[in-house]
């Protein structure tokens, strides 16, 4: 069975810092590209960062230079360290995996009508 198991979120002040972590299991982790989303109400979820198995990885444009995506495939692990929050960075973070096996994401992640699994969603809020 395919588990996204999320940890790490809270509440931090604007210009904070907090890390959030992503266990993954059920699956051949190295060989899947690996991805990062969030939603706020009444918005459409969007991708934030991805990771491809070998490590490099994809940002959107709004958490570039802000944000840092990573992975451990020894111990089956994806975490996103995100910097200099920003109110706007307030919403519900989710882990996805693929629904297909790619090493690699194409072109700059994959959409959410590509996602197989998700995680349960780790609040993020950031006050002013």
């Amino acid at each position: 069975e395919v588990q996204l198991v999320e940890s790490g979120g809270g509440s931090v002040q604007s210009g904070g810092s907090l890390t959030l972590s992503c266990a993954a299991s059920g699956f051949a982790y190295n060989d899947y590209c690996m991805g990062w989303f969030r939603q706020t109400p009444g918005k459409w979820r969007e991708g934030v960062a991805f990771v491809n198995a070998d490590g490099t990885s994809t940002y959107a444009d709004s958490v570039k230079g802000r944000f840092t995506i990573s992975r451990d495939n020894d111990n089956r692990t994806m975490s996103l360290r995100l910097n200099n929050v920003k109110p706007e960075d307030t919403a519900i973070y989710y882990c996805a995996r693929p629904t297909s096996s790619l090493r690699r994401c194409r072109g700059s992640g994959f959409p959410v009508s590509d996602v197989g699994f998700w995680g349960q969603g780790a609040q993020v809020t950031v006050s002013s």
